[in-house]
């Protein structure tokens, strides 16, 4: 007898906008009898801004993916597709197919759609068929040819060619090599790597797998920050499932090849996402940068050679080998080849992960996949690369997603945080944000990042606070070049990005703040104010009841009007006045 096919996204974004009680919900609905349903789990679809998220199948019938689901409307809803109705009045409906027309899902190719705690639900669509493939028909040699002949660059900052980082760590000749997936995701707006940890975790492993029988390695660790919880078990109950099916352990499928996977939980520091200080910390010392030469391929993990790739490069390994180096590379350009996952955030109409092609315009990826601006304010600038990229203008929009066009922007591809901006943000301000979580973040190691950012963070809040001379600008200049040139790590070297391109593309605002004792987008509280439109105040004393300092006065349906000297710029005024009759200037 054919069921209904109920299926919720349960990946974190999911359960924590409520997916859980949906699916407490239906369990309960389906418990009381009278539906013919199977409930399923599955991870994160991509669609977050309509999270809750179910989708309905019934028997023959198409699937119907409703959004913004609450669990009171579970119940008829349920009810109403038992009598043969798939209802759409009244509910939220996601145009799954709109959403992804304009994606190429290939690292996302089974997030959001196979139970990811299910090793039988990844070996149907496909899972360890390309490690059987490589283990049977292909050399090492092959191996590390055909991730050559992809393009496949490394996803998780630079860029580096996949291909030609596994055939250094193969021309080492130690009796002992490791692999390491880099899952130490800690950029601000950044959730690609947690939405694959948790919604295929499989693939990960096994392109790890492949990756150690290609460089000759026999042991491994994924190095997960432990702020991710939901990714950490599912990985553990994969982990254990390969070995119980043979995939990891001993012998690996019947082969001379032994691979054994462990993961590291990180404690969040920033700079664990740096290789050199990612392997200390598994090591069991401070996460620390160390100096290169050597490179982790000749003297690593406990100084032997290593290969460290992220989790979106490990994710497009078995698919590279199960359709071949000519499929990927047919997608991208002549220097990016394949396709690039980003974590949409900030002012977007549509926020979530998506996966597109090298190559899409940034036009494209914020008005095509992301829906555009969710409101009538204007974009003004997208961050890309996190505190160690930085923002693209508007005029810029038509910027190719790859590695060489978002380099020449002064942003970097980093690893794929992508957070829109509106006229409403404030580029001073944004340039402090990623300037303070670096200058927090900095292991203290190297003198220039640790003081510099410092100095730079000091002068952005002085210019914010309104205090500000033309001579900073000329100082963040001479600081960031120092800092650049002085940090040991990438990380370092790359702090003072976010200032660059600010400086570069809105140097306007930054003279507003400083000449004019002005924030053209009205945020920083020290140089705005607010006053009360006498045309529009009707009196209601609402202003006042709200105010926190006493510094709003007036008579019932008179004027009122705020004492600035009082006023702490908090702004519960304007947001407490029904009658836009509050000013903020």
């Amino acid at each position: 007898m054919s069921h209904i096919r109920i299926k919720v996204g349960m990946a974190s974004c999911g359960v924590a906008a409520g997916a859980a009680e949906v699916y407490q919900a239906i369990q309960e609905r389906l418990a009381a009898g009278g539906i013919e349903a199977k409930l399923e789990k599955t991870g994160c679809v991509g669609m977050c801004s309509w999270e809750p998220l179910i989708e309905i199948t019934p028997p023959g019938a198409e699937t119907v993916t409703y959004g913004n689901v609450d669990p009171k409307e579970v119940a008829g809803l349920l009810d109403r597709v038992a009598a043969g109705e798939l209802p759409r009045e009244g509910y939220t409906i996601v145009p799954r197919q709109e959403t992804l027309a304009d994606q190429v899902r290939i690292v996302l190719r089974n997030t959001g759609i196979i139970d990811p705690v299910s090793i039988d639900d990844y070996i149907a669509a496909d899972g360890y068929k390309a490690l059987a493939k490589v283990l049977d028909d292909m050399t090492r040699e092959a191996v590390i040819d055909e991730i050559k002949e992809s393009g496949l660059r490394g996803r998780g900052g630079a860029g580096f060619p996949t291909g030609l980082k596994w055939q250094f760590a193969y021309n080492e000749q130690k009796p002992k090599k490791y692999v390491i997936c880099n899952a130490d995701e800690g950029d601000p707006g950044a959730f690609m790597d947690r939405s694959v940890l948790e919604g295929d975790p499989h693939s990960i492993i096994e392109g790890m797998i492949i990756c150690a029988y290609a460089i000759g390695a026999d042991e491994g660790y994924l190095y997960v920050r432990a702020e991710y919880p939901m990714a950490i078990d599912h990985l553990r109950k994969a982990l254990a499932d390969a070995e119980a099916r043979g995939y990891l352990g001993k012998s690996i499928m019947g082969s001379e090849f032994n691979f054994d996977l462990h993961i590291k939980e990180g404690a969040g520091a920033f700079v664990c996402g740096e290789e050199t200080a990612l392997m200390a910390s598994i090591e069991g010392e401070r996460g620390m940068p160390k100096i290169r030469p050597p490179f982790p391929a000749q003297s690593g993990l406990w100084k032997y050679p290593t290969n460290i790739n992220n989790v979106e490069t490990f994710a497009n390994i078995a698919w590279i080998i199960n359709n071949g180096a000519a499929a990927y590379n047919a997608h991208g350009t002549e220097r990016s080849k394949g396709t690039k996952v980003f974590a949409l955030a900030g002012k977007i109409k549509h926020s979530g992960l998506v996966e597109v092609p090298m190559g899409t315009p940034l036009r494209d990826v914020i008005y095509k996949v992301g829906g555009g601006m969710p409101t009538e304010k204007p974009f003004k600038a997208v961050q890309l690369g996190g505190p160690s990229g930085g923002c693209v203008p508007a005029s810029l929009l038509d910027t190719l997603v790859d590695y060489d066009s978002i380099t020449k922007t002064g942003a970097i591809m980093g690893s794929g945080g992508m957070v829109v901006m509106d006229t409403g943000t404030c580029m001073v301000d944004v340039a402090k944000f990623f300037l303070n979580f670096t200058q927090n973040e900095s292991c203290g190691k190297c003198t220039f990042c640790r003081v510099g950012t410092k100095r730079m963070l000091e002068i952005l809040e002085r210019i914010c606070a309104g205090e500000g001379r033309m001579s900073d600008i000329d100082t963040l200049y001479d600081l960031a070049e120092n800092i650049a040139k002085g940090s040991l790590c990438g990380l370092g070297q790359t702090a003072p990005n976010p200032v660059l391109t600010t400086l570069r593309y809105f140097r306007d605002e930054y003279e507003a703040h400083i000449r004019n004792k002005r924030c053209p987008a009205g945020v920083c509280n020290a140089l705005v104010s607010f006053t009360i439109d006498a045309d529009k105040c009707v009196g209601c004393t609402l202003c006042a009841r709200k105010c926190p300092t006493d510094a709003i006065t007036g008579e019932v349906k008179k004027l009122h009007v705020i004492n600035q000297e009082l006023c702490i710029k908090c702004g519960a005024c304007m947001t407490a006045c029904r009658f836009g009759a509050v000013i903020k200037a």
